[in-house]
C-alpha cells in the first residue's frame, strides 16, 4: 500500500490539525485553480496561519455544506443498497508524499473500491442533467486516486426522496501528474512561509 491509516475521527479536533498539517482532497481544486469559492491565495493563508481547531459539526462551514455532512450517513446507506458494497469511512496520507492526505467518505481496501458521497442541491441537478461530475470535483476525486493508488472512484449523488445518481471516475493519471506537481509546490511554499513565522 502507498498510504497509511490515520486513526482520527473526521470532524474531531485531532481531525482538523491533522487535515491543517497537510493538503486534503477537498483543498485540491483551490491548488489547481479550478474551485469557484475558494483560490489558491486563500487556501495558503489557511494553511500559514494557526489552525482553526474546534471540534464538532466538521470543522465549520455553511448551512449547505451541514445539510451534505448530516445526510451522508443516510447517503452511504443508500450507496450500499444500490450497489451491494459495504465502504466505511477512513482517513489516509500518502506514505510517499505525507501531506497529502484524503478523509474518504467510504473504502474497501480488500477490493480497491472507493466512494465520494455529495447531497447538495447543485451537484444533483448538474449531475442528473449532464451525467458529469462538476469540474471543481475533479481535483477532489484525482487527489483521492493519488493517495491510494486505485484506478476508479465511484462518485455517489444523493438527496432524499430522490434516485441516487452513480458515475464510475477512472484515475487521470496525466491529471495526478499535474496535480501532484502543483501540490507540491505548494506545500513547499506553505513549510518555507511557516519556519519563517
Amino acid at each position: 500500500m502507498s498510504f497509511d491509516i490515520i486513526d482520527h475521527e473526521q470532524g474531531t479536533a485531532a481531525w482538523l490539525r491533522w487535515r491543517h498539517d497537510g493538503i486534503g482532497a477537498s483543498e485540491a481544486a483551490a491548488v489547481m485553480c479550478e474551485n469557484p469559492w475558494k483560490s489558491e491565495k486563500r487556501l495558503f493563508t489557511e494553511k500559514t496561519a494557526p489552525p482553526r481547531v474546534h471540534s464538532g459539526g466538521g470543522g465549520g462551514g455553511n448551512s449547505a455544506m451541514a445539510r451534505g455532512t448530516a445526510l451522508e450517513p443516510y447517503a452511504r446507506g443508500r450507496y450500499e443498497d444500490a450497489t451491494g458494497r459495504a465502504l466505511l469511512p477512513l482517513c489516509l496520507q500518502s506514505s510517499i508524499r505525507p501531506w497529502q492526505r484524503a478523509s474518504l467518505d467510504g473504502i474497501d481496501i480488500a477490493s480497491q473500491r472507493l466512494v465520494e458521497i455529495k447531497c447538495g442541491d447543485k451537484v444533483y441537478a448538474h449531475t442528473e442533467a449532464t451525467g458529469t461530475v462538476p469540474r471543481y470535483y475533479n481535483g477532489q476525486l484525482q487527489h483521492i486516486l493519488a493517495v491510494t493508488g486505485f484506478a476508479a472512484i465511484d462518485f455517489w449523488v444523493w438527496l432524499p426522496k430522490r434516485r441516487g445518481l452513480l458515475l464510475t471516475i477512472a484515475r487521470d493519471d496525466a491529471y495526478i501528474d499535474r496535480m501532484t506537481g502543483r501540490e507540491a509546490a505548494f506545500w513547499a511554499r506553505v513549510e518555507a512561509a511557516r519556519t519563517c513565522a
